[in-house]
Formats: structure tokens, C-alpha cells, sequence
């Protein structure tokens, strides 16, 4: 099987386990008592989370047919997978503080493979494909642009319904508004730091890519 073959099925198989995981997180939130189906797709990680499905799915049948990825194709990539590693972070640090507090966070099957698996194994995808593009680095203000967004469509929503998709976005379950701006930026960093990183990784000398085609798996 030719590698660029191999990428292909493996991203089919990454956007069957987004589905499950979105499908299987959706039902275990139906029984949860304040549950609401609005307040389920205002999730950061469950937007990202649909987002990286269609542009996996994308990438799988590319990769099936084309010998090299096309620039924004990569850049769609880079930027989901970046949203998604930040949703695996951000909710690690929520689940390990709360082992500290006073609650408990329960982490279902669906959560993991949300949050943790599928993450990990965009990350691998993205580190070891040697056929995707070689990324500008003006491509890092685009990738911002969706999470900032989304901070300020929560803040505006979040008075408006009463409630929040985490803690530290809402003022009165921290110290207050400078908390709360505290933690928005402490997230824009890390988006653009791990963006940073993806974008790199792009730019690390490798293989011209008119002669991978010729790889094998």
C-alpha cells in the first residue's frame, strides 16, 4: 500500500471515530438534568470537534487522490487540529483541578476519545505526514480568528441564557471579569502557541515533495 494510500484510510478512520465520539458524548449529555441542546453545541470542543470531521473526511479523500496535500487544505488542518488539542488541554487542566476541589468531573468513553484520543492521533497525523504543505507564518492570524470569535459570541450569550460552557467564562464562579480576562488570554496564547508549533513543523527540512510519491509504506 502506497503511504499517501495509508494517510488516507487513516483519517477515514480518524472522522468515524469523530462521529462516534460527538454521537456517543451528545447521548450521555441527555442524561444529564440541565441539559439543553443549544448550550451542547455552544461547546468549544464540540464545534471544533464538527469542524475537524469535514476537514478530516477532506484530507482522507485527497490524500486518496492527490500525491500532496493543497496549501489551504493544510491550513484547515493545522487549525483544527490546533483547536482540538487546545480542548484536550483546557479540559485536562479542568478534570485535574477538580481533583483538588471540592466536586468530581465525571470523564465518560466519549469524553476521552473527544478530548484525548482523537487529539493525540491528529497530532501524529500532522507530525509524521510528510506530504502536507509548507505553511506561511501570516497563517497564524487566521487561526485565531474562529476562537475569538466564539469567546465573544459566549460572553455576549452567556448573560443573555445563564449559563456558561466553562467555569472561568463566567464572572461570578471566579474572582471576577479580571479572572475571567485572565483565563481568555491565557487560552489565546496557548491556541497560538500550539499553532505556532504546527506551523513550524511545516517548515522543518524534509524531502522535496515532488519525490514522495514515490515513498512506500
Amino acid at each position: 500500500m502506497r503511504a499517501r494510500t495509508a494517510f488516507g484510510v487513516a483519517r477515514l478512520g480518524l472522522t468515524a471515530a469523530g462521529l462516534v465520539a460527538l454521537i456517543g458524548y451528545f447521548q450521555y449529555t441527555l442524561g444529564v438534568a440541565t441539559f439543553a441542546i443549544a448550550n451542547f453545541f455552544s461547546y468549544f470542543t464540540v464545534q471544533s470537534a464538527i469542524a475537524s470531521i469535514f476537514v478530516f473526511v477532506t484530507a482522507a479523500v485527497v490524500a486518496l487522490r492527490r500525491p500532496t496535500d493543497p496549501a489551504w487544505l493544510d491550513m484547515l488542518r493545522a487549525m483544527v487540529t490546533t483547536y482540538i488539542l487546545v480542548s484536550g488541554v483546557v479540559y485536562g487542566i479542568i478534570v485535574w483541578q477538580s481533583s483538588g476541589a471540592n466536586y468530581s468531573i465525571e470523564v465518560p468513553w466519549s469524553s476521552q476519545l473527544l478530548h484525548f484520543v482523537i487529539p493525540t492521533c491528529a497530532l501524529i497525523d500532522w507530525i509524521v505526514d510528510p506530504f502536507k504543505a509548507r505553511l506561511p507564518w501570516k497563517y497564524l492570524g487566521w487561526a485565531i480568528v474562529f476562537p475569538v470569535f466564539w469567546l465573544v459570541f459566549t460572553l455576549i450569550r452567556g448573560p443573555i441564557v445563564g449559563w456558561y460552557p466553562y467555569f472561568f467564562l463566567d464572572a461570578r464562579q471566579v474572582s471576577g471579569p479580571g479572572e475571567t480576562v485572565f483565563y481568555c488570554l491565557i487560552i489565546v496564547a496557548i491556541i497560538t502557541g500550539i499553532a505556532a508549533l504546527l506551523t513550524w513543523i511545516t517548515r522543518v527540512k524534509r524531502m522535496p515533495r515532488h519525490l514522495l510519491p514515490s515513498w512506500r509504506a
